[in-house]
């Protein structure tokens, strides 16, 4: 009797257990926020805060080359090399600079970067997070990095942009 029971069990529980599917979603992260209009404002913010940097590096540009043509003709004019040794220095401390305010630009564009992007990026994944508990996923996936997609994949996509109120 005992056997018959456990042999019942032992072919009942793989039908009981493939009865609960298991679903997962899939999902381009990096698709959604390229049309996210918080995005396209937070880019044209951190555009016009480049060409700031860059109009403000122009003229030490230009000074920086305009220093580097007056030792060229100084060292053509055989010029005492004291001369050519304090136009040199001249050169090299604005080079320096120059690279100073482009460390220092670069530093700044890098944290409005991620003071601007950072709330996008975290809209995107509560929206992520509101459907997959919504949908009843086991787990939501990265599409960018899947390297095979069977049954039980659904594409979120349309449903994560309808959450976020993108058409």
């Amino acid at each position: 009797m005992f056997k018959k029971i456990l042999l019942a069990v032992l072919v009942a529980a793989p039908l009981c257990l493939s009865a609960q599917t298991v679903k997962f979603g899939v999902i381009n992260p990096a698709e959604i926020l390229n049309v996210m209009p918080d995005m396209t404002t937070a880019k044209n913010t951190l555009s016009q805060v480049q060409e700031k940097y860059a109009a403000q590096a122009k003229p030490i540009e230009e000074e920086l080359q305009k220093k580097q043509n007056e030792y060229e003709e100084l060292a053509k004019s055989n010029a005492s090399q004291a001369t050519l040794d304090a136009k040199q220095k001249e050169f090299e401390d604005l080079y320096g600079r120059y690279q100073t305010f482009m460390q220092t630009a670069q530093q700044d564009l890098q944290k409005q970067q991620e003071t601007l992007f950072a709330p996008i990026q975290q809209k995107l994944l509560n929206a992520i997070q509101a459907v997959g508990a919504e949908g009843g996923y086991a787990g939501i996936l990265d599409s960018a990095s899947l390297l095979y997609k069977g049954n039980n994949i659904e594409d979120i996509s349309g449903k994560v942009k309808e959450k976020l109120g993108i058409k």
